[in-house]
C-alpha cells in the first residue's frame, strides 16, 4: 500500500481487489451513500387522440405488441406483421411438445407435460426496478414469484484451480472477504491511510471489517463458520462443528472467480429482488398477445420498406396464402432486429443503414435439461440459483419453482460470449452434440451429471430466423436509430441503453409512441 492514498484511491483498490459488495459497505460506513431512484419516461396518449392515423408494426415482440396496445387504446389503427407463426419475439418458453425451430434444424421438446418443466430460452428474470414491464405484469394479471439469482450454495467452478473442483459459493465469498479484509485492516494500522482518513473514519472502517470480513481480534482472518463446516456440513447440528479450513488465497486471486462472478449479483440489472411470471416467462408475451391479437399478421416476413411522401409502405409475403402484399401507414414502428433488418430492401438515409449495419448481437446460447430428479436438492442443497465455470457453458441455473417435486428442468448453458468463439462453437455444432458437450462440462461441476440428465433442448439465438441473434453486443444504441427516418421509427430493446431487457423493449415502444402522438398532434 503507498504512504498516501485519498478515499477515492482506496475505495477504487477495494473494488478492483474484492467487488462492488465490499466498496459498497466501505462507503456505507463512511458515510458516503446517498439514496438512489430509477425513473421511467411517463406513456402520454389520451383516448381518441389518434383518430384513426394508420400504423404499420413490424415484428410482434415486447416491443412491437407494448407500441400497438398502448397506440390503439388512444384510436391509432394498427397493423402488426409478424414473420413467424407466434408472437413474443425472444420472449419464448419451451415445453413438452413444442418444437423450436433454427435456419437448419428442428428440435422436438421431450419435456414431461407438468407445468414446472419448462425452459425459458430467451428473458428469463425481471429486476424489480424495472417498472414498465412490472406495471404490465400487474395490469395484465400475470402472477410473479422471486427468482433467484445468487445462492451461496451453488458453485464456482475453474478447471485449472482447487484441483478441478467445483468449490460452494459460500467459502469462495467468505474467505476472499476475509483475506481482503485482513489486508486492509493491517494498511489501516500501518497507517497507510492517516493522510485522507480521520482517526474516526480509522476507527470505523476496522469495525466494519472485523465484521464484513469475520476476523478476529488481532484484525486476522483465520476461517469463519459462515463458509460451513467440515465434512460437507452447513450447519452446525447437535455440536459446534469446526468450519472449513479457508481456500488458499493464492489459488482465490489465480482463478476467474472475482473479475465479475463474485459481484454479478451487485450489478443494477442483477440484485434482488427479481421475479419470473410463474409457469414461464411467455406469460407476459401471451398476455400481451391476448389484448393486440386481432391486430397480428401473422406468418407475413417483410421483403421490403420503403419511406413515401405520404409516410411510408411495406411490402411482404403473406405465407399463409402464398401471397405479395403491401401495406401503407402514415408511421411505420421498425421492431426487426438489426442484423436481420440490414438485409431487408430499404430506402433509408445512408446514415441510417450504416447505423443498422453497424449493431452486433451478442451469440447467446441456452441449453435446457429436465433431470429426472432434483438431485442439486437432494445431495448440495442448492435451490434456485446459479453456478460459474470457465468452461463454455459459463452458467448452469438451478429453477426457482417446483421445489421438491420429483424432476426439475436446469439451464445447463448459458453462453453470450464471455471468452471469443464460445458462442460460434456451438453454433456450429447440430442439436445432439450441443447437448452431449454441455452435458459433458456439467460433469465437471456435478460429477455424475449424464447419468441424471433425461432430455433437453438448446437455442442458438445467431441461427433462429428473423432474430439472428441474442441481443446488441453495446449499451450505446447508434444516435441516428433514436430519431426516426421521415415516418419510419425505430424500437426494440436494441436503441436503448438496456439490451436484452423486456424493460428496454417496453421503454423504446412508450418512447415511439408518445413521439408519434405528438408529431400526430401537429400535423
Amino acid at each position: 500500500m503507498p504512504a498516501a492514498m485519498t478515499k477515492r484511491d482506496f475505495l477504487r483498490a477495494i473494488g478492483s481487489a474484492a467487488g462492488v459488495a465490499a466498496t459498497y459497505h466501505t462507503m456505507s460506513s463512511l458515510g458516503m451513500l446517498g439514496p438512489q431512484t430509477v425513473h421511467a419516461d411517463a406513456l402520454d396518449l389520451p383516448p381518441g387522440s389518434g383518430h384513426g392515423t394508420r400504423v404499420v408494426i413490424l415484428g410482434a415482440g415486447i416491443s412491437g405488441m407494448a407500441a400497438a396496445y398502448e397506440l390503439s387504446k388512444a384510436g391509432y389503427t394498427c397493423t402488426i406483421l409478424e414473420a413467424t407463426e407466434r408472437a413474443g419475439g425472444r420472449n419464448f418458453t419451451a415445453r413438452g411438445g413444442d418444437v423450436v425451430r433454427e435456419i437448419d434444424s428442428r428440435q422436438w421438446v421431450d419435456f414431461d407435460r407438468e407445468d414446472h418443466l419448462y425452459a425459458n430460452m430467451g428473458p428469463a428474470r425481471i429486476p424489480y426496478h424495472h417498472r414498465l414491464i412490472l406495471g404490465y405484469c400487474k395490469e395484465f394479471g400475470v402472477e410473479l414469484e422471486v427468482f433467484m439469482n445468487d445462492n451461496r450454495a451453488a458453485l464456482f467452478h475453474n478447471a485449472d484451480r482447487f484441483g478441478g473442483e467445483a468449490v460452494e459459493g459460500r467459502r469462495v465469498t467468505t474467505d476472499l472477504r476475509g483475506y481482503i479484509s485482513e489486508l486492509l485492516a493491517k494498511a489501516v494500522n500501518r497507517n497507510a491511510l492517516d493522510e485522507d482518513l480521520s482517526a474516526d473514519d480509522k476507527e470505523r472502517v476496522l469495525d466494519m471489517l472485523v465484521g464484513y470480513g469475520d476476523l478476529n481480534p488481532d484484525y486476522l482472518y483465520t476461517g469463519s463458520n459462515r463458509g460451513g463446516y467440515r465434512g460437507d456440513r452447513v450447519s452446525a447440528g447437535l455440536e459446534r462443528g469446526e468450519p472449513n479450513d479457508p481456500l488458499d488465497f493464492s489459488e482465490l486471486l489465480r482463478s476467474e472467480f472475482w473479475e465479475y462472478k463474485l459481484h454479478f449479483g451487485y450489478f443494477l440489472n442483477q440484485n434482488p429482488t427479481l421475479f419470473q411470471p410463474v409457469g414461464g416467462m411467455d406469460a407476459i408475451a401471451k398476455a400481451f398477445e391476448t389484448r393486440v391479437q386481432r391486430l397480428i399478421q401473422y406468418q407475413s416476413p417483410v421483403l421490403e420498406i420503403r419511406k413515401t411522401t405520404a409516410g411510408a409502405n411495406v411490402v411482404y409475403r403473406d405465407l399463409r396464402r402464398g401471397t405479395t402484399e403491401s401495406i401503407d401507414a402514415d408511421y411505420l414502428i421498425c421492431t426487426i432486429p438489426a442484423p436481420v433488418l440490414t438485409d431487408i430492401p430499404n430506402n433509408f438515409d445512408p446514415s441510417v443503414r450504416s447505423a443498422i449495419a453497424s449493431v452486433a448481437f451478442v451469440p447467446a446460447v441456452k441449453i435446457g435439461f429436465q433431470a429426472r430428479r432434483r438431485f442439486w436438492e437432494d445431495d448440495l442443497a442448492i435451490y434456485g440459483g446459479i453456478s460459474w465455470t470457465d468452461q463454455d457453458i459459463t452458467q448452469i441455473w438451478y429453477p426457482a419453482t417446483g421445489y421438491h417435486r420429483a424432476k426439475g428442468v436446469i439451464m445447463g448453458a448459458y453462453i453470450w460470449e464471455d471468452r471469443p468463439g464460445q458462442g460460434e462453437r456451438f453454433a456450429n455444432m447440430t442439436p445432439p452434440e450441443r447437448l452431449r458437450a454441455a452435458i459433458s462440462e456439467g460433469e465437471n461441476i456435478h460429477p455424475g451429471y449424464a447419468q441424471e440428465i433425461e432430455s433437453g433442448v438448446s437455442r442458438v439465438w445467431p441461427k433462429v430466423p428473423f432474430q439472428k441473434g441474442g441481443w446488441p453486443e453495446s449499451y450505446q444504441p447508434p444516435p441516428e436509430l433514436l430519431a426516426p427516418d421521415g415516418a419510419v421509427y425505430f424500437a426494440g430493446d436494441q436503441i436503448t441503453a438496456l439490451p436484452g431487457w423486456q424493460e428496454g423493449a417496453v421503454l423504446a415502444a412508450h418512447t415511439v409512441a408518445n413521439a408519434i402522438h405528438q408529431r400526430s398532434a401537429t400535423t
